[in-house]
């Protein structure tokens, strides 16, 4: 893990996106045992054989988490907001939001295996 990656997190001003933003990163990490952290254009990106495979976005009222290479993916419907390509996947999580951290978990495993 990167420290830059976990210095980022640990500066959020919300404990619960700092509680998620950890939870997610986590998840990518046992999803993608060799993924590379950075922190690209502000925040937390995640990549796989030198491409993007996901990055956070926290804001003042949600975290965006972005998969990459997503074409594949059938993920419940309204879950994530679609790209025009189709090509990325992002969801917002807002405090009070029930997150299926193993579901997130299957479909960036799947992501970065298509």
């Amino acid at each position: 893990m990167n420290q830059e990656v976990t210095d980022y997190i640990g500066k959020l001003a919300q404990p619960w996106q700092a509680d998620v933003c950890n939870r997610i990163r986590a998840l990518i990490n046992e999803a993608i045992p060799e993924v590379q952290e950075r922190i690209q254009y502000g925040k937390p990106h995640f990549l796989q054989n030198g491409k993007y495979a996901a990055v956070l976005g926290p804001a003042k009222g949600w975290v965006s988490f972005t998969i990459f290479n997503a074409q594949a993916l059938q993920p419940p419907e309204g879950l994530f907001e679609s790209s025009e390509t189709g090509d990325r996947k992002t969801i917002k999580i807002r405090e009070k939001d029930e997150v299926d951290y193993a579901l997130l978990k299957a479909l960036i495993q799947r992501a970065a295996t298509a």
